[in-house]
């Protein structure tokens, strides 16, 4: 499914996948609902019944989207001839896939070094409260991240089509969108920050710890959607190398460093919340600097001959 919805975007026909996407999410749902709890005969199956209802609803997922490509409203129709492997075709998509594929892998990691270093210095209370602190995080990521990588298919589907005014107005807007996102998220947690504890706990003393160092770890977010569109342009604009750098700058070259140095230098627990800001808004920089100082180079048509 996540494939050929990649395809359809690529090729500029983004109602489709967006139209498949959320689809399969209202049926999740809805399956959810019937076979966890147990409704219109069906058995109550809790767990069982929340695995059976995403397998069945990306199942319904796929479905729609390889028939839609098999039919005549496709402009890129399923071909068997063009389905036969080739090596170098397979290259240059894994080379984009890669950032994103390190940015996931590498979450683990920093879940292990935060959590350990949170244990040593602090204890359970504060390994409580960093796994608050992720979900919280999550939802701007996932806002972010959802935006950004739906403008990613337009800017990519334009600089193939060299329509680089197009390309320009679009990563402008983006960028500006994802910051502004950052910004407010980041604004709402320091307002609110026992609220967003409140959303995962009721023990009074996790909520009283995450209210209280919730703000910190999230302060370099009104800066961090300069890196989510900056980031997902490079790869709109076939720039792997450069949003794997990136990629790798904030989580692996900084925030691990970081989060295993500060708390060693006198900072103990609060080294490690200080850890992301810090590694953030240093990211966040970096990436923004190399992006105005690239952009225009990568766009002109002597760049675009060589891709």
């Amino acid at each position: 499914t996540n494939a050929y919805a990649s395809t359809l975007r690529e090729t500029g026909q983004t109602v489709v996948p967006m139209v498949a996407g959320i689809s399969a999410v209202l049926v999740n749902l809805c399956l959810n609902y019937v076979f966890i709890f147990g409704h219109f005969g069906a058995p109550a199956m809790g767990a069982k019944g929340a695995a059976l209802a995403t397998v069945l609803s990306q199942a319904a997922s796929a479905i729609w989207i390889v028939s839609f490509l098999c039919s005549k409203k496709s402009e890129l129709r399923i071909s068997l001839p063009n389905l036969r492997p080739r090596a170098d075709m397979i290259g240059r998509i894994a080379a984009l896939g890669i950032s994103p594929f390190i940015m996931q892998i590498t979450e683990s990691a920093i879940s292990l070094v935060l959590n350990n270093g949170l244990q040593t210095y602090g204890g359970d209370l504060y390994v409580g409260s960093m796994t608050i602190l992720n979900s919280v995080m999550q939802i701007a990521f996932s806002l972010n991240n959802g935006f950004a990588g739906g403008v990613q298919s337009i800017i990519s589907y334009n600089y193939g089509a060299r329509n680089f005014d197009r390309v320009k107005q679009t990563f402008r807007r983006m960028i500006a969108t994802t910051f502004l996102m950052g910004a407010v998220f980041s604004l709402s947690v320091d307002l609110f920050p026992t609220a967003y504890a409140g959303l995962f706990t009721d023990n009074p003393e996790l909520i009283a710890l995450t209210a209280k160092v919730l703000p910190i770890f999230t302060a370099g977010m009104w800066i961090f959607g300069v890196q989510t569109g900056c980031q997902n342009t490079f790869l709109g604009l076939g720039q792997a190398k450069i949003s794997l750098f990136f990629a790798l700058l904030r989580k692996v070259l900084l925030l691990i460093p970081l989060a295993l140095l500060l708390p060693r230098l006198g900072l103990g627990v609060w080294g490690v919340y200080l850890s992301e800001p810090i590694a953030d808004v240093l990211s966040a920089s970096c990436i923004g600097i190399t992006f105005l100082f690239s952009y225009k180079k990568i766009l002109s048509e002597e760049a675009v001959k060589r891709v």
